[in-house]
């Protein structure tokens, strides 16, 4: 029987960009999303394009795709204070 190949699990990460803004998304390879967000091609949200260089300084696992956009749009919503004592609670894995 074949083994199938494992496709990475999702990950919810936050960026702090130059401003001192925090832009919040989810991807499944963190480094490589990082390194787009501060790369001069269009796959950067337009968001960061403007705020670069955007530095990684939170990430948290999920199981899916659902519960990546679920915990990201939580994460969207809470206040920026909330924002910082999240971020300052974890380190980066």
């Amino acid at each position: 029987m074949k083994k199938r190949k494992r496709k990475p699990a999702w990950t919810v990460y936050v960026l702090r960009c130059a401003d001192g803004s925090l832009y919040t998304g989810i991807t499944r390879d963190v480094a490589r999303r990082v390194e787009e967000h501060n790369s001069n091609g269009l796959r950067a949200a337009r968001y960061t394009r403007a705020r670069r260089p955007v530095a990684l300084v939170y990430q948290e696992p999920a199981a899916t795709r659902s519960a990546a956009s679920k915990r990201e749009y939580r994460i969207k919503r809470i206040t920026r204070a909330d924002k910082q004592q999240l971020v300052g609670k974890r380190n980066i894995r």
